[in-house]
């Protein structure tokens, strides 16, 4: 059996194979509440034979959305929505994770299609981001935020704790905290977004400690025999980013708190991705590195198209779980044609039988 297709246990979970969905942003929710939209596209992944299906980033409070568009998990009622989703994706053999996250000074945006840029201050949707520090993003992003002060962080803290509730009591069986992508937790380890100069800027030790203290918050409210995972964007390929080995030491400390697996990722703290070694699967060097270093179950996206190059991927060791995205978009039965392609037998029975029944080849 390729290795892409054989079952991945972490806690008490197995994953009937090592495809996930990766959160993916549909930025067609109404206040925070999700829709028949995001049960058809979440859906839809599972049909199509993924062992892991993550629901988008879902801001733990309201400044914690990206777009007025995002998901969100700061109230019961909206993690309510999420309930027919998680019953759907379990009923059709995937596992049901969602990352939660705040996009910090990156928020109060117009949806990409719309402009990709912040709103107007004026705009009655808009509202006040916040970061580490009072400095903008730049570029399409050019809104200063406003400096957190302790009690900011402490109640975004306990909006992560809160929203962690939320997910476990709606069902949830995977978590990933949102540590990347030039959102919040990933500004404060950066020395591109955070200047700060207290106990949380500065030094590797400081800027790790919203990241640290946040995750063991939450891992003390999320289920010990269920997967805690973060997504972390271990450096900006620039001047001035944080050294990959302080990423790794930063693994280190979250797995010391009770990580199960890393989801390894970029920076993106600035407009200026330059340095960025774009290309098919360039993320797989790294997550391998990280994974072996911190002796750490990984997973690695960005890029990987096709079936032999995952598992080529797993079968080196560079990593445990391929996260799929826009190819996913592109083709939500990836995971059946993939299977085809590796001569696995009978692989239409990737799919659910109402599908699989009908198909000769």
């Amino acid at each position: 059996m390729p290795r892409l297709f054989e079952p991945f246990g972490l806690k008490d979970i197995t994953l009937k194979n090592r495809i996930a969905v990766s959160p993916m942003c549909q930025y067609s929710a109404e206040d925070g509440y999700i829709n028949d939209w995001h049960l058809v596209h979440l859906g839809a992944h599972a049909i199509g034979g993924a062992g892991l299906v993550i629901a988008e980033a879902t801001a733990v409070a309201p400044e914690g959305r990206i777009t007025p568009g995002c998901a969100g998990i700061w109230s019961d009622d909206r993690a309510a929505r999420f309930a027919p989703v998680v019953s759907f994706l379990k009923a059709h053999g995937a596992v049901p994770g969602i990352q939660i996250a705040h996009a910090g000074r990156k928020a109060a945006a117009n949806r990409p299609w719309e402009g990709d840029d912040h709103m107007k201050p004026d705009d009655p949707r808009a509202w006040q981001p916040i970061g580490p520090s009072a400095n903008a993003f730049g570029a399409n992003l050019p809104r200063v935020p406003q400096a957190m002060t302790r009690d900011d962080i402490a109640r975004v803290r306990g909006d992560f704790v809160t929203a962690a509730k939320r997910a476990r009591d709606v069902g949830f069986e995977w978590l990933e905290v949102h540590f990347a992508h030039g959102y919040l937790g990933q500004s404060f380890f950066s020395p591109l977004a955070n200047k700060r100069t207290d106990e949380y800027g500065g030094s590797f030790e400081n800027r790790a400690r919203f990241l640290l203290e946040t995750f063991s918050a939450v891992r003390e409210v999320w289920p010990q025999n269920l997967p805690l995972t973060v997504r972390l964007g271990i450096s900006d390929f620039q001047a001035g980013s944080q050294p990959i080995e302080e990423s790794i030491e930063l693994v280190r400390r979250f797995k010391v708190l009770g990580l199960d697996l890393i989801d390894v990722s970029v920076g993106f703290n600035t407009p200026d991705v330059s340095g960025v070694p774009w290309g098919p699967g360039f993320m797989t060097p790294f997550a391998e590195r990280v994974r072996r270093e911190a002796e750490i179950p990984a997973a690695v996206s960005w890029f990987i198209t096709e079936a032999a190059q995952a598992e080529a991927i797993l079968r080196d060791g560079q990593a445990d779980l391929i996260f799929l995205g826009q190819i996913m978009l592109d083709d939500p039965h990836w995971p059946y044609h993939a299977a085809k392609a590796l001569g696995v037998p009978n692989a239409k029975w990737t799919l659910p039988a109402p599908y699989a029944h009908w198909i000769r080849t």
